[in-house]
């Protein structure tokens, strides 16, 4: 592993000699500008591991993506080798059909201290709350970016992520439903504390998301990437594209099915994704008329 190979793959080109809040910025959203948050393993024949190595090889050589535990571990492990004061913290994830946190920790994220500020990294949530930009540790402060105005609230020693939510405009009515689409004015996203956590805390979490019948990502395939104007997701057979336009508070979803005989050339030419398998999508189906 070294970090030339790492900086090749986001194509970040800039200098990283003082680990300062800009450098972070820029790394922050060339990683989420390159790298997807995609769980197209478990549905092609693979398996998600929490191996430093094998993750570099998996995310750099093989320019796939990943989930938190691959993506952001790898995140700070970059910033740990360049000299950033990082800690990896645990998340509970805001459960939408339950209307309430997750009782289980699911969700790897990053805190870093520069100058005497904290600041939470993300580079893995995906979708439409994938935050750009590293958020300072500051209760109440909204915070813009490209994706939303986001906000951390203290909660008493727990803390919580929300984002506003934009007027979604759907160009094909047929999508209304889809989970892409803010159903909430504020969306709750996760809440965490700021217990430290090792690689070995996430190792069955990892495997449940695997295994449980339960979990989203055994019911759901997705990949998702933000782009300089939005972002591209594939969940099941919906393919979207959803451009933001902050400046009229809005988001405009173009989502579409695909079929079996377009699944890897999306996968190659929106997300330049090559699996080793044939992917298995789960999900969203045109034949369920629903997503």
């Amino acid at each position: 592993m070294n970090l030339q190979e790492y900086f090749q793959r986001i194509g970040f080109q800039g200098s990283c000699d003082k680990p300062d809040l800009a450098t972070l910025r820029e790394i922050h959203k060339h990683h989420i500008l390159s790298i997807p948050f995609e769980n197209l393993s478990i549905h092609s024949g693979e398996r998600n591991v929490v191996d430093l190595e094998v993750t570099f090889h998996k995310l750099v050589r093989r320019h796939r993506g990943g989930w938190c535990f691959e993506n952001n571990y790898l995140f700070f492990w970059v910033l740990m080798e360049l000299g950033y004061n990082a800690t990896m913290l645990s998340s509970k994830v805001f459960n939408n059909s339950i209307d309430d946190f997750e009782q289980q920790d699911t969700h790897l994220i990053v805190k870093v201290l520069i100058d005497g500020k904290a600041f939470i990294c993300d580079v893995s949530y995906g979708m439409m709350s994938q935050m750009w930009y590293p958020l300072e540790l500051i209760s109440g402060k909204d915070q813009p970016q490209p994706a939303g105005v986001f906000r951390l609230i203290d909660t008493e020693d727990v803390w919580v992520l929300e984002r506003n939510r934009r007027i979604p405009k759907v160009l094909n009515p047929e999508f209304n439903t889809s989970r892409l689409v803010d159903k909430k004015d504020i969306v709750t996203i996760y809440n965490f504390t700021m217990t430290p956590r090792d690689s070995n805390y996430f190792l069955e979490c990892n495997d449940q998301h695997q295994i449980n019948p339960d979990s989203l990502f055994t019911k759901m395939s997705m990949c998702s990437l933000q782009t300089p104007t939005g972002l591209k997701a594939l969940i099941g057979w919906s393919y979207a594209e959803v451009t933001f336009l902050p400046e009229e508070g809005a988001n405009v979803f173009d989502i579409r099915y695909i079929v079996d005989d377009e699944i890897d050339k999306v996968l190659k030419e929106k997300f330049n994704l090559v699996l080793k398998n044939r992917l298995q999508p789960k999900g969203p189906h045109p034949l369920a008329k629903k997503v």
